[in-house]
């Protein structure tokens, strides 16, 4: 059984995996709770300590300086009593032993452990693809290499017509490359936007200068005499030159180490409401969990897991204490000038109810599905400001047909009918009313 505070039911030696958001913001959360460990540690596999992956973009767009992505310095670790190991990878379990061993060498002991060792891009099956100058888009050791690639290079390759490929691509671009964004699907974003905003995304995109190729099927990597990538091959016979490729068509989760130490996996960790894998006494969370058969990539599921794992640790004992319930999550592109919000389905099913409005000389578009009254879906671009609310009202499956006939005008005018609504009472007849 896990050590206790002798005066408490707290966990005493607590080592988190991983010091990425995810890891970061439990160590956060923990502090802020009175019945945290007594002694907690945190190990991260790159030299510098926990900084904001979402700002990656801006930073290889030269939209934001380095050390503004920083979110805790080390002398913070330290003075909130946290031990921080830093350029040491978890390379063995102990189980039984309740120890683990780091790449350096180093033996800790541990009463509960937490698993946040994040994901890894994952990487299609093509020719070419262990090539130099061939690089993915996930740290900052990724972003200086992609600025340095835009300094000596002219033209770039991004595969993947999602966000995080989008994000590179126009960053690439502020740099000064010519840059080809190859997309397998019928449009960008294809998760996440119906037909026609990815249009009119891929119009704006297209005008700021790149080159889209959507249907695309990447057959190809071809190297150079120096043996370095130089140009990207299609099966239509395409052919794109290329000085530095991009790999962005996703994420894998990061479950070997958990995979070695014999605990339940899937494609990632398996873990129950309480972020617990199949020893009670390891966790997993964000990236590298999978939870009733979902994945994460976004930071919305992941801070709610916080929270919950949070609680979990430091009442080990309660009863009571509420699990992880999955929940709708929105998306936002994160590339300056263009502004969307979208969560929900990308098609409408026959018994959806479709409201849409576009105004081409602004440049706005919504489109919202709703069953029932209640709001499923919602497309936004151009003006988002009515997005939160939106969500809002999908997360608490509120009956908005009160407000129906104001929904596309937002969340203002839609509000004020809904105000009304409930604030309208039957009148009694006069005899009930004596």
């Amino acid at each position: 059984m896990p050590r206790r505070h002798p005066e408490t039911s707290t966990v005493e030696h607590l080592v988190i995996v991983g010091n990425g958001m995810a890891g970061h913001r439990l160590a956060e959360a923990l502090l802020a709770r009175t019945e945290r460990p007594a002694r907690i540690t945190v190990i991260g596999a790159e030299q510098t300590p926990a900084y904001n992956r979402i700002l990656l973009s801006p930073l290889l767009a030269g939209e934001m300086q380095r050390e503004a992505l920083t979110l805790r310095s080390a002398e913070w670790y330290a003075e909130q009593g946290i031990e921080l190991i830093l350029g040491e990878r978890v390379e063995a379990i102990d189980r039984d032993a309740r120890t683990l061993t780091t790449d350096a060498g180093r033996e800790l002991d541990y009463d509960r452990l937490v698993l946040a060792t994040g994901s890894n891009p994952a990487r299609p099956p093509v020719p070419g693809l262990e090539l130099p100058c061939v690089h993915v888009f996930r740290d900052l050791h990724d972003a200086d290499a992609l600025a340095r690639a835009a300094e000596t290079g002219r033209n770039a390759v991004v595969i993947g017509g999602g966000l995080l490929g989008l994000e590179a691509a126009e960053g690439l671009r502020k740099r000064g490359m010519r840059v080809s964004l190859l997309q397998r699907d019928d449009r960008l974003m294809n998760r996440q936007l119906d037909l026609t905003a990815a249009r009119l995304l891929e119009n704006e995109l297209r005008g700021r200068g790149l080159d889209i190729h959507t249907d695309a099927q990447l057959e190809r990597l071809e190297a150079d005499a120096e043996g370095q990538v130089c140009a990207a091959h299609l099966s239509d016979g395409t052919r794109l030159a290329a000085d530095c490729v991009v790999v962005a068509i996703g994420i894998v989760p990061n479950a070997e180490l958990a995979r070695a130490a014999g605990l339940e996996s899937n494609r990632g960790v398996i873990v129950d409401e309480w972020l617990t894998t199949s020893d009670p006494a390891i966790h997993a969370l964000g990236e590298c969990c999978e939870h009733r058969g979902n994945l994460y990539g976004l930071v919305e599921p992941i801070w709610r897991q916080v929270e919950v794992l949070a609680e979990r640790l430091c009442r080990p004992n309660a009863e009571g204490v509420p699990g992880y319930v999955e929940q709708p999550t929105a998306t936002k592109l994160k590339v300056s000038g263009i502004s969307l919000y979208a969560f929900g389905p990308t098609e409408a099913e026959p018994d959806h109810e479709v409201l849409s409005y576009r105004d081409p000389q602004q440049g706005d578009y919504r489109r919202l599905l709703l069953r029932g009254g209640r709001l499923e879906g919602v497309v936004l671009y151009g003006d988002t400001a009515s997005g939160p609310w939106y969500f809002e009202q999908a997360l608490a499956g509120r009956d908005l047909t009160a407000c129906r006939a104001a929904l596309l005008l937002g969340a203002a005018d839609a509000q004020a009918l809904l105000d009304d609504a409930s604030n309208e009472s039957p009148q009694r007849p006069a005899k009930e009313a004596a």
